[in-house]
């Protein structure tokens, strides 16, 4: 007996205009996805509690309760995050970096290729939901910080670190290669699986995992910034002042 398909994926897209949801919702759909709209904010953290999708294409600029708003509190809800996609305006780059400040995974810029989300879209579920290979699903440790490939789970003495998709990816990748540096453009190659792209993404990210891994953010001792160069994890010392970075 044959298994039957796998169920379609939901995707919720929260946009006001109704000429970009149209075309936004058709290419999802004709991708393969179940697709849910709502044309503002309520109506999206509605829609977000009683349907929980697997991703959110989410507009920032919405009537009343903006992307922004929903973007935290969508952050703040309980249970594993949902990968969340932004829609920005072209120049409105304060927006879209706050918006990955507050825990958007992916953004694309107005006006965008239809086709582009939807492998961006891709992009973000794939890293989401399949299993690491076998080799990478080992449990990642250095000093207090531990994290569980397969599980997608994090803890820093023993208490659990709340990260988004990219962060956790962020987080193994720099767990797997301690000492090593690397440019934003090579974690934007690895952890985003981009060739090109906006680096400041990774920037973002980068402070954001600091603040919730690091004892003093603003003087980090972990993801050390190496200037002109980029970055690099350096595993935490044991009390003998030896790096305690176990396999």
């Amino acid at each position: 007996m044959t298994a039957g398909p796998a169920p379609a994926r939901r995707v919720l897209v929260v946009e006001d205009d109704p000429t970009v949801a149209e075309v936004v919702t058709g290419y999802l759909a004709r991708a393969g996805y179940e697709v849910e709209h709502a044309h503002d904010g309520l109506l999206a953290l509605e829609a977000f509690a009683s349907l929980r999708p697997q991703l959110v294409v989410l507009d920032l600029m919405l009537p009343g309760l903006d992307g922004l708003e929903v973007c935290r509190r969508l952050r703040a809800c309980q249970g594993p995050p949902v990968p969340v996609v932004m829609l920005t305006a072209r120049g409105a780059e304060a927006d879209r970096i706050l918006g990955l400040e507050l825990g958007a995974d992916d953004y694309m810029t107005k006006p965008f290729s239809p086709r582009e989300l939807v492998l961006r879209v891709a992009s973000v579920l794939r890293r989401a939901e399949a299993p690491p290979p076998s080799a990478a699903s080992a449990v990642l440790r250095a000093g207090d910080i531990v994290a569980s490939p397969g599980a997608r789970q994090a803890q820093r003495g023993g208490r659990e670190l709340a990260l988004t998709v990219r962060e956790f990816d962020l987080l193994a990748f720099l767990l797997r290669n301690p000492g090593r540096v690397f440019s934003r453009e090579e974690l934007l190659r690895h952890v985003w699986g981009w060739d090109f792209g906006d680096v400041s993404t990774v920037t973002v990210h980068v402070r954001r995992l600091r603040e919730k891994i690091e004892d003093d953010p603003a003087v980090p001792k972990l993801i050390s910034t190496v200037w002109s160069a980029g970055y690099r994890f350096d595993p935490p010392e044991d009390e003998a002042g030896r790096k305690d970075l176990q396999p």
